[in-house]
C-alpha cells in the first residue's frame, strides 16, 4: 500500500489506478466502457450493483475481469429455485469430535456475483440483504464479519419473467447503481468474436489490492462538496416524489413512489467518486447528473398511465435532470 503525503496525491493515484484499470479490463472486454465505469465507481464507493442485461453479454466475464485486475477473491452464486440461505452463507456442521462447527458459504469473499437473483425465492434472497447492509453474516445467533472490501454485484435476465421473483423494493434500493448492459456494436462485436474464436489467452495484470481499496474508499468519503451540488442532490430526489410539496409536474402524472434518501446519499457518493475519476478534487452539478440515471432507475415506480403509454422510467429521469 503506497503512502501518500497528502488527499491531492492519493486522489492522482485513483485517477491514475482507474485509467491503468480501464486498460487492463479493455484487453479482455471489448467496448462496455460506461459499465466498467460504473462498476468501479460502485467498487470505491462502497456499493453494491445489479446488472441488467439480456444472456450472452459477458456479464460474468466482466466482474470476473474486473476481479482479477482488483486481485480480490471472486466467488459466483448461480442462483436456482432450490437454492436455500444456507447454500449462501454456510451452515453448521458436525466433525468427527461430535461438535459443531462452522463451514463458510460462497458469501465469504471480496466480490459476489449473484447470477440471476430474480431465480429465487424471496427466504434466500434475503439472505444476501444482511451481508449487503451489514458486512456480515448471522448462523445459529453466531455473528460472522465478512472480509472488506465487499461488494455484491447482481445480474437480472430482463426478458424471461416465468418462474421468477422479482426483487422487493427493500432490497432494490440496497443496490447503488442499476447497470443496464446493451448489445455491442458491429465493430464491437467482430473484435469480440476475433479475439474469442483464437488460442491467444489474454493476461490481467493487478493493478489494486485490497488495502489500496479500502484507502481509495475512505478517501471518497472525504471529498468535500459544494452545498449547490448536496442541494441540487436532494432537490432532484424530492423532484421524483409524487403528491409532496416538490414535486415536478411530470412526477405527478407519471409515478406512482418516487426514491428514497438512500437515493440522496449515492448520488452525492458517486458524484464524488466521478469527480475523482475524471481528475476532479471536488464535485459539481455535471456529477451528479453523470450517475444520476443508474442511482434512480430502480428506484422509482410508474404509474399505469407511464406504462401504457410506454415511457421509460430513464426518459422520465432525463426529463427531471
Amino acid at each position: 500500500m503506497a503512502q501518500f503525503q497528502n488527499d491531492k496525491e492519493a486522489a492522482d493515484a485513483l485517477a491514475a489506478s482507474f485509467q491503468k484499470l480501464r486498460q487492463e479490463i479493455g484487453k479482455v472486454i471489448v467496448g462496455q466502457d460506461e459499465v466498467v465505469r460504473l462498476v468501479l465507481t460502485a467498487v470505491f464507493s462502497q456499493g453494491h450493483s445489479l446488472l441488467v442485461g439480456v444472456p450472452g453479454l459477458a456479464k460474468t466475464l466482466l466482474i470476473q475481469t474486473i476481479a482479477d485486475s482488483l486481485d480480490l477473491s471472486f466467488n459466483r452464486i448461480q442462483f436456482t429455485p432450490d437454492l436455500m440461505p444456507s447454500d449462501i452463507v454456510g451452515s453448521e456442521t458436525m466433525n468427527q469430535q461430535r461438535d459443531f462447527h462452522f463451514v463458510k458459504g460462497p458469501i465469504f469473499a471480496n466480490i459476489i456475483l449473484a447470477d440471476e437473483i430474480n431465480r429465487t425465492p424471496p427466504k434466500t434472497q434475503a439472505a444476501l440483504l444482511e451481508s449487503m447492509q451489514e458486512y456480515a453474516v448471522t448462523v445459529a445467533g453466531q455473528r460472522y464479519p465478512l472480509s472488506r472490501p465487499f461488494f455484491v454485484l447482481a445480474t437480472q435476465n430482463p426478458i424471461e419473467q416465468e418462474g421468477t421473483y422479482p426483487l422487493p423494493e427493500a432490497q432494490l434500493d440496497r443496490f447503488m447503481f442499476n447497470i443496464e448492459l446493451g448489445y455491442p456494436t458491429y465493430a464491437e462485436e467482430l473484435n469480440i468474436v476475433k479475439n474469442t474464436t483464437s488460442n491467444i489467452k489474454q493476461t490481467v495484470s493487478k493493478v489494486l489490492h485490497a488495502a489500496d481499496i479500502q484507502a481509495f474508499q475512505e478517501l471518497v468519503r472525504r471529498v468535500p462538496v459544494a452545498d449547490n451540488v448536496v442541494e441540487y442532490a436532494v432537490s432532484l430526489v424530492h423532484k421524483t416524489r409524487p403528491k409532496t410539496e416538490r414535486a415536478a409536474p411530470r412526477t405527478n402524472q407519471l409515478l406512482e413512489w418516487g426514491a428514497g434518501p438512500r437515493a440522496s446519499q449515492h448520488l452525492i457518493v458517486g458524484a464524488k467518486c466521478n469527480a475523482l475519476l475524471n481528475g476532479k478534487y471536488s464535485p459539481d452539478i455535471e456529477d451528479v447528473r453523470a450517475v444520476a440515471v443508474p442511482i434512480l432507475r430502480h428506484r422509482l415506480v410508474r404509474n399505469f398511465k407511464a406504462e401504457a403509454e410506454g415511457i421509460g422510467v430513464e426518459q422520465i429521469v432525463k426529463e427531471l435532470l
